[in-house]
Order: structure tokens, then sequence, then C-alpha cells
């Protein structure tokens, strides 16, 4: 290395500082050092305030020259760079240097980006969140032998004897961002298998899902159930119930299982579908039975009740269904279920049906 230094030197006055720090920083990495000790040494040799934030943990370490973690606001970045770990970012450092740029700054990113991305990989599981769909497959397929399966969450980076939480998501954001979001501070993968989003995390929080996201949430278990579970869960939802917990649905759940000719020729679906063709009645039904009150339903759609009321005696007239009484309300939740489960209710935007 100072022999290239040397050589390079006699060319170019610029590139032996460039070298220095590029040899400084494989120094570095051969020493194993950590992140908090990687930006010590990067402020050190900038001579200004050096940082590293990490995406998937949140994490931000900021260090002043003085090799002092440092509590003053953040200026503002004189430069930047991303952390890139198997194609994805994960990260990104900068520098706050108050005057202008140093002649090394980009050299200096660059090998900092780089190191921290090999300590981020060596001290993993990495914080990555798109994975390898193979392998995502394989953790979760029903065909799957369990030495395979163990094998496969443990190249995901999921430690053996801790469980798995799964979701199934159609969503317009990327399922990277979609992950880091549910399961912002421990192992998460995503992946797209069979045209469906798969998210595998160590626990995960529905709650943070951003809005035009939909998911179904399987419980803790074999990843294999679990994955049938939200895929099962994910059929149920709906723009006013964009997250189903499969543990909700009950015996509902069964009704993934009747034969999609069955639900299209059942008559009270035929009625449903032909509601739908009118979104303001069918938005009033779906309204009424998702809040079981027409005065709560009214509530929903920003109208009077004696105006919710008139549309559901007309509603109850056109499908054949009282829906004044509780087993009517039942006939019609199971067949606005059944209508959705049917794919009917999709956003142009959604995945294919993964039932």
């Amino acid at each position: 290395m100072e022999a290239l230094a040397q050589r390079l030197s006699q060319l170019d006055p610029h590139s032996e500082g460039a070298i220095r720090v590029v040899a400084f920083y494989d120094t570095l990495m051969r020493r194993r050092v950590d992140l908090p000790a990687l930006a010590r040494a990067s402020a050190g040799l900038g001579e200004c305030v050096a940082g590293i934030r990490l995406h998937g943990t949140g994490r931000s370490i900021r260090v002043a020259p003085d090799g002092r973690e440092t509590t003053a606001p953040p200026a503002a970045a004189s430069a930047t760079a991303p952390i890139t770990l198997d194609e994805e970012e994960i990260g990104t450092v900068w520098l706050e240097r108050p005057g202008p740029s140093g002649p090394f700054d980009d050299v200096l990113l660059d090998r900092l980006a780089l190191a921290a991305a090999a300590v981020v990989e060596r001290y993993g599981p990495a914080r990555t969140t798109m994975a390898d769909p193979a392998l995502v497959e394989l953790a979760v397929s029903a065909d799957c032998d369990e030495a395979a399966r163990a094998r496969a969450l443990r190249l995901l980076g999921f430690a053996a004897d801790l469980p798995v939480r799964v979701l199934a998501v159609r969503s317009r954001l990327p399922l990277d961002r979609v992950g880091a979001l549910v399961c912002p501070a421990h192992p998460v993968k995503a992946a797209l298998v069979a045209g469906v989003g798969v998210i595998l995390a160590a626990a995960v929080a529905p709650e943070a899902l951003p809005a035009g996201v939909r998911a179904g949430v399987a419980a803790a278990g074999p990843p294999d159930r679990s994955w049938r579970e939200a895929r099962t869960a994910l059929r149920f939802t709906t723009a006013r119930r964009p997250v189903v917990h499969h543990d909700d649905l009950g015996a509902l759940a069964l009704l993934a299982d009747v034969p999609a000719e069955a639900l299209r020729a059942n008559p009270d679906v035929t009625a449903v579908a032909r509601l739908a063709r009118t979104p303001e009645e069918f938005e009033t039904l779906e309204a009424y039975c998702a809040t079981g009150s027409l005065r709560r339903a009214a509530d929903a759609l920003h109208l009077h009740h004696s105006t919710v009321a008139r549309r559901l005696d007309h509603l109850g007239t056109s499908l054949g269904i009282p829906l004044g009484d509780p087993a009517g309300r039942t006939r019609a939740r199971l067949a606005l279920s059944a209508w959705h489960l049917l794919g009917e209710g999709r956003h142009p935007a959604d995945s294919p049906d993964p039932g």
C-alpha cells in the first residue's frame, strides 16, 4: 500500500493523501472496530463532527473531533454518503464541516460508508430489510422440512429460539420501508413471494403501518402456518379495515376455504356484487355492517341518521335481506366478506389474489 501511494504521489499530489485515507480505513477494518470507534476515528481524521445513522434501528452516532459524542444541535451536513449492504441503502454517514469541504472528504466518506457496512454485516444480523425471496419462500413454505426451514431463518438473521411473526402485505410503498416501520428495532426481512409481500419480523407493531397499506397479521407460531394465516387475514382486508389479525376472524376464517365458484353462486353474494356498482349505497352497507349501528354508521359516513335509515330501507329491499334484524345483518356481513374474498373490491394497485 505504501509503495503504491508513493508511486501515485509522483503523478498527482492529491493521490498520496487519498491513498493514506484508504489505508487508514483498511487498518480500522482489520482491527474490527465498532460503529462508535469508526465515528471517533473519522471525526479525528476529518477534524470535524462525523456522524453515522442506521435506518433500520434509528440509531445515530455523532462524534466531535475530540473523540466525544456530541450533544450539540446537529449542523447541516457538509457532505453525506449512503451506507449500502446487499444493494440496499441501510444508513447514512456524514460530516458537519463548518467551512468549505476538505480535499479528501469524498474519499473519507466513501471509506467510512464501506467500513460501516462491514461492521453491520459482521455484528449482524444485518439490519437490511429486503431479503432473498428464495430464502423467505423456503422459510414459510408448507413443503419445507424443519431443518431446511431453520437454516433459512438462520441465514435471514433470526435466532432459532425466538418466535417469528409473519405479515402478508399489499402496498404501493416499497416493502423495505413497510418492514422498517412495523419492526424498527428488531430483525425484519421482506420479500415478494408469488405476488404477495412477505414480512418476517421478531416483533411487529401493526399500528405503525402507513395509510394505503393492507396487511394480514398472523400470531406467532411456525412460519408456514403463520404465513397461511396471514394470507387468509389479508383477503379479509378492506379500505375501512386495512389491517386484519387472523385471531380476530374466528369462525369467519372458514369462509376462506369455500371454493370461489360456490361463493359467486350464492344469491346474497350476487346481490352484493350488483350493489357494488353503486358506490354510495355500497358504502352505506359497509359502514352499517362494520359498526353494527345505524347511528354509528351515520357518524362514519358524516350523514344524518335519518338519511342512513332511508338508505338502509332501500338496501334491504334491493338485497332481499332484512337489515333491521340481527340475522339479516349477519347475512349481509357474510355476503360482504365473501365478496371481498373473491377480490372484487381490490384496489387496482393491489397484488394478485393470494388465496
